[in-house]
């Protein structure tokens, strides 16, 4: 495989990844705070981390969420908070991110509303 279709094949997969998360989001009006990371367009690593930095800022926006239970393909089923986009962007705009990718995901975030 050359690299330029790598570099396609990796492009379109990640596309297809954030146009789901935003479609789930869409159609459940919620979703975990790492399927928030994903649609606006961090891949799957840097949105866990992403998550967990909102987590930790929901306590300080007074946002409490919606909880339930987290269904992976291959994994034990998980407690998980659930949030709306609006609950999103009030913990987004707390978030204070170093990394130039995390400054763009925050403010992608903070507009979803």
């Amino acid at each position: 495989m050359t690299a330029a279709t790598r570099t396609r094949r990796n492009t379109l997969k990640t596309r297809a990844r954030q146009n789901r998360a935003a479609a789930k989001i869409r159609r459940q009006g919620v979703a975990t705070l790492a399927t928030h990371c994903v649609a606006a367009g961090l891949s799957i690593k840097e949105a866990r981390t992403v998550a967990g930095s909102l987590r930790k800022n929901a306590a300080k926006a007074n946002v409490t969420g919606t909880p339930g239970i987290s269904y992976a393909k291959n994994a034990k089923a998980r407690a998980c908070t659930r949030y709306t986009p609006a609950e999103v962007a009030a913990i987004a705009v707390i978030y204070r991110p170093r990394k130039p990718v995390y400054k763009v995901a925050a403010a992608r975030l903070a507009l979803a509303a």
